[in-house]
């Protein structure tokens, strides 16, 4: 019988490529005889983690593939004045669809190539896949509340005139909490910027697509998938069918590099050592993903704040990145004594640990000793924290995390909003101690309850019989799969 297989083309950043590898096992679970290849493009955004979680992925699964595609590079007149790093990264993939198109049709001479499946930052790849007959589906890899908001960009853009950043009144989209402007990611606050219309293409393109597939767990966000599936979000057409296969989280093969830094070091066994020693539910764990950095000054608030607190902390830090912002690759081993406030680590000593740099985020969560979860809100790091029961503190840094927040905190009931000042996205020591006694005390109860029961549902979701194991294969039947 002829091999088939089915194609998963990712975008470079460690945060989506990790989910993407995730659903590839998924479908191998359900059908081994499948073969599951990897397109890679050959920029990444925090290389060393993604070459030692793609060694030990293939490692302990040879049935996936990773194929890493030729160079691609700007054309010498190409100019652009945006800020985002994101632009480069999409306009590179736009470039790439000639190594693609190679990449797929190689495939096909030893495979039959049921589906392409692509992150959502390829849209351009729909084409190529349109044009050799491969039905092609849109990989969502963030939350549903994030997908209505993206069907609903295309709506908004002929609605209003000018830029979101202009705008002062809350947006609202199907499905979803009202949005103030600010809530949105950065990439689509000004229309004249090359993002927007990057983003606004995508958006357009997903229509297209055989399918949407999405990584959330159904039960979370129930009035999201809802509104999509009614086709509510898109009313002047057909909106292609909804899976939610997940929630789909890093297994211990590979690690999650996005899990607070770039890779296991020397204090890994020290922190889940020193959790052992806590009481049940007694800490916080804060880590901001592998990319979340902030000021000095910052790293001394929510020091000063843990402090004053009294609860039990671990607390993962980061070097500063220089300039402003909260989004870096920083390898640099961080100072903790000039880091933090004089005295900090004496006085905490044996209630708190600070781990530099990074610590095994899925094994922390699953700790009984942890109690509560300061997150940037990524979304991978929302289904860890769903899977483990764990409540949460939602402090966004970049990206949609600023839009997660508001579905974590509204519409999903899972996470207290950590409040900055003004528009500078500084948080006080008073902030961070108010909000660390709430979720730990009498007003966290509730989403305590509520997420033990969703790490039930997760659980559910994920065995035979559960949702994501139902829409999994609703999806593989709709390739045909023998």
């Amino acid at each position: 019988m002829e091999e088939q297989a089915v194609v998963l083309y990712s975008s470079p950043a460690i945060g989506h490529l990790t989910p993407m590898v995730e659903l590839g096992k998924l479908l191998l679970a359900s059908h081994p005889s499948l073969s599951i290849h990897v397109l890679l493009p050959s920029q990444a955004y925090d290389g060393g983690s993604v070459s030692s979680y793609i060694a030990a992925v293939s490692a302990a699964h040879p049935s996936i593939t990773f194929h890493h595609l030729p160079p691609t590079s700007l054309p010498p007149d190409y100019s652009t004045t945006s800020p985002h790093i994101e632009t480069l990264a999409l306009e590179l993939l736009r470039l790439n669809n000639p190594n693609v198109h190679r990449a797929l049709v190689s495939i096909s001479e030893t495979c039959r190539v049921r589906a392409l499946v692509i992150d959502f930052f390829c849209t351009n790849a729909l084409s190529v896949a349109r044009g050799l007959g491969i039905p092609c589906y849109y990989f969502f890899s963030s939350a549903a509340g994030g997908l209505t908001v993206f069907l609903g960009w295309p709506v908004l853009h002929r609605t209003i005139t000018g830029s979101v950043k202009d705008l002062d009144t809350a947006l609202r989209f199907p499905g979803a909490p009202p949005l103030l402007p600010s809530d949105l990611p950065e990439l689509v606050q000004d229309r004249n910027d090359r993002a927007y219309e990057l983003i606004l293409e995508s958006a357009t393109n997903i229509l297209m697509a055989s399918g949407i597939i999405v990584n959330t767990l159904e039960k979370l966000e129930e009035e999201a998938a809802k509104t999509i599936r009614d086709g509510k979000c898109v009313p002047d057409g057909p909106t292609p069918p909804l899976y939610c296969i997940g929630p789909l989280v890093a297994s211990g093969d590979g690690g999650k590099a996005g899990s607070g830094g770039g890779g296991p070091g020397k204090d890994a066994p020290e922190c889940l050592t020193w959790l052992d020693s806590q009481p049940r539910g007694s800490v916080v764990f804060l880590s901001f993903g592998s990319l979340g950095v902030f000021s000095a000054e910052q790293l001394k608030e929510i020091a000063t704040g843990l402090e004053r607190s009294g609860h039990r902390f671990l607390w993962v830090v980061r070097s500063p990145a220089a300039g402003k912002g909260h989004k870096a690759v920083s390898t640099a081993e961080p100072d903790l004594g000039a880091l933090l406030p004089a005295g900090f680590l004496e006085r905490t000593a044996g209630r708190g640990l600070v781990v530099k740099s990074w610590a095994p985020q899925v094994a922390v969560l699953n700790h009984e000793s942890v109690g509560g979860f300061v997150t940037h809100c990524g979304w991978n790091s929302v289904l860890e924290a769903v899977c483990a029961g764990v409540p949460m503190i939602a402090w966004p840094l970049y990206a949609e995390q600023r839009q997660n927040r508001v579905f974590m905190v509204e519409a999903m009931r899972v996470a207290l909003p950590m409040e900055a000042a003004g528009e500078d996205p500084s948080v006080s020591a008073a902030e961070v101690e108010r909000r660390v006694r709430g979720l730990m005390g009498p007003e966290g109860e509730t989403i305590r309850e509520r997420m033990q029961h969703l790490k039930q549902e997760a659980k559910a979701a994920l065995s035979p019989g559960g949702s994501a194991q139902l829409a999994s294969a609703e999806l593989v039947e709709s390739w045909n799969v023998a």
